[in-house]
């Protein structure tokens, strides 16, 4: 017989009764009952439950043992009889233990682990591998390691090939503070940790290598946010030669489905995926990561306005604002505080007002049921095709405020009336993101995104055309309101990305200096190409229905960057300093 087990704790069944078996893990709960001790034994498998006889030696031990501590037994799988728990995988049956090896005691738990305490999050991160032993955080932990499984799995069968690239690199300007490596060799220099492997994937669509993927460690010195872990996270990261948009498209949504449908039984968004300009994204929803669970659409209601004598707005419209407006059902039964609390939200998010229409019945009610003319209430009524009960909120601002401002009260009704699509993966792609913007500070044109985007229509672009008006080969990928990722097509000729990064300010020595590598490479032959990195993090967060994304990661830093497990970062020795050549100040 084993020395630990011949089962684990997920495994016996009825046809195992008789049996002598060896079982081991963690002694997860205890409950004497008239003096028959029962006990619930788990391991990384399930749990089986465990008998004791009164005045046995298993009895005896079981007493003294604390629960989490790790033990051996040995005993008789017998059966339950009419006591079955149905909801226990091990439910038939129970094993009587005949002798018991404490293998390691554990002390008094800073919290329960058997059950949900809800303890802080300070105190489970402190001690995360007591965390990781409960059932749910055990279970997604699982779940990440399947769904990376699954997608290696998938990108192999697709015919991509997966290469490592390197952890000690120079910096490289991507949108966030590097992580810097001090050079033991090299006093005064530096590596970095990348923070995405975006110049080396595009290094080897030039060496000739067409399909490549890596499940990537990215390093990135920015504030955590529920979905975004501050330090490091993980991200499925894709490179394709000779790809055109839609070959990104049709390669990842075919991912995505078999991803989705594998490890979950909500519905998901068939390809091929909603494709929505970025204007009409930020027009229709106020946010370029829309969550498509619910309508909501935000309309454009300038020219009713323009038509009216309400002159707060329509002096609006004649600036050159806008005034746009959307639509909600079942709204008119709400208090006058739920609307209070929805004007005062929309003016905590840059909003002047937030006027009101509620049709409640043959009754019109809300700030504008006075002052708006009958004609243009009817108009309103008819463009949204409004129902008795249904309510229509209304931001009159410039153009690039009022839909944003609107779509953060569109958000703000799904939370507070539950509107969104229940058991649904909704995904959508977000294209035709523009080149260039304004920097609102300097008035100076800048890159509004990935400076490596090839712009739509080339050179001519750049050459002829408003800089503000050129879109990229750019693109996101949404589901339920994420942003899952950002990929593009790339910019593969260094004529084109002289010109770009001229027009954002740079001339061809910054250019040289910054991207030498990938630039000197591209004088030799580049294909075209484009990718995307998909966060495996947010992958699993949303799979696993987890808020906040250090529920789907082993050992997460807190929200402040600190691994309060290991207690980093922490201070270098001297021995250490000297080595590296630094020196501490004030």
């Amino acid at each position: 017989m084993h020395i630990y087990r011949t089962h684990n704790c997920g495994e016996l069944r009825g046809t195992d009764c008789g049996k002598q078996v060896k079982l081991s893990g963690w002694l997860h709960r205890k409950r004497d009952l008239g003096g028959v001790m029962f006990v619930t034994l788990r391991d990384n498998y399930g749990v089986t439950q465990l008998v004791a006889a009164p005045g046995s030696q298993a009895h005896d031990d079981f007493e003294k043992i604390r629960v989490e501590s790790v033990v051996t037994i040995e005993g008789k799988v017998i059966s339950r009889g009419d006591n079955i728990n149905r909801d226990m995988p091990t439910g038939e049956i129970e094993v009587e233990v005949s002798s018991v090896i404490l293998q390691s005691a554990a002390e008094v738990l800073p919290f329960q682990v058997a059950d949900e305490d809800n303890a802080p999050e300070t105190t489970r991160l402190t001690y995360r591998f007591l965390d990781l032993r409960r059932e749910k955080l055990h279970q997604n932990i699982l779940l990440r390691s399947k769904v990376i499984a699954s997608i290696r799995r998938r990108m192999t069968e697709m015919g991509f090939n997966e290469f490592q690239t390197p952890i000690l690199t120079s910096s490289s300007p991507e949108g966030a503070r590097d992580y810097l490596v001090p050079s033991r060799l090299y006093p005064g220099k530096f590596y970095a940790l990348p923070q995405a492997p975006q110049q080396f994937k595009q290094l080897l669509m030039v060496s000739g290598f067409d399909r490549y993927f890596q499940i990537a460690p990215c390093f990135r010195d920015e504030d955590a946010r529920a979905d975004r872990s501050p330090g490091e996270f993980y991200q499925l990261d894709v490179e394709m030669s000779f790809a055109t948009q839609e070959d990104v498209f049709s390669h990842l949504e075919k991912l995505f489905y078999g991803l989705f449908t594998e490890f979950s039984d909500w519905e998901v968004t068939k390809p091929q995926f909603p494709r929505i300009p970025y204007e009409e994204a930020m027009r229709k929803y106020g946010v370029d990561k829309p969550d498509l669970r619910y309508g909501l659409e935000i309309e454009d209601v300038s020219d009713i306005f323009a038509a009216s004598d309400f002159n707060a707005f329509k002096s609006v419209v004649e600036a050159g604002g806008v005034v746009r407006a959307l639509c909600v059902n079942n709204i008119a039964d709400k208090s006058r505080k739920f609307l209070k609390d929805l004007e005062d939200f929309a003016r905590e998010n840059g909003a002047k007002g937030l006027a009101s229409l509620i049709f409640a019945g043959s009754e019109i009610k809300g700030s504008l049921a006075k002052p708006l003319g009958d004609a243009s209430k009817a108009a309103l009524r008819e463009k949204f095709n409004a129902p008795d009960g249904s309510g229509i909120f209304i931001v009159a601002d410039s153009a690039d405020k009022a839909s944003v401002i609107l779509g953060k009260v569109r958000i703000r009704l799904a939370d507070e009336l539950d509107l969104r699509e229940k058991n649904a993966y909704r995904f959508c792609w977000i294209v035709d993101f523009p080149m260039f913007e304004k920097d609102e500070e300097t008035g100076a044109t800048q890159f509004s995104h990935n400076p490596f985007s090839m712009p739509q229509g080339g050179m001519e672009a750049l050459l002829s055309k408003d800089p503000l008006t050129i879109k990229a080969y750019q693109y996101d990928i949404v589901c339920n309101g994420i942003e899952l990722s950002s990929g593009a097509i790339r910019n593969h000729l260094p004529e084109i990305m002289y010109k770009a990064f001229e027009i954002a300010g740079y001339d061809n020595s910054v250019v040289d200096e910054k991207f030498g590598g990938m630039i000197k490479a591209f004088k030799f032959g580049a294909p075209p190409h484009g990718g995307i990195a998909p966060g495996v993090d947010r992958i699993v967060m949303l799979l696993a229905n987890e808020p906040n994304i250090r529920e789907v990661i082993a050992f997460p830093m807190n929200q402040n960057a600190q691994d309060l497990l290991m207690q980093a970062p922490a201070e270098a020795t001297e021995k250490q300093l000297k080595e590296l050549h630094l020196k501490i100040t004030d």
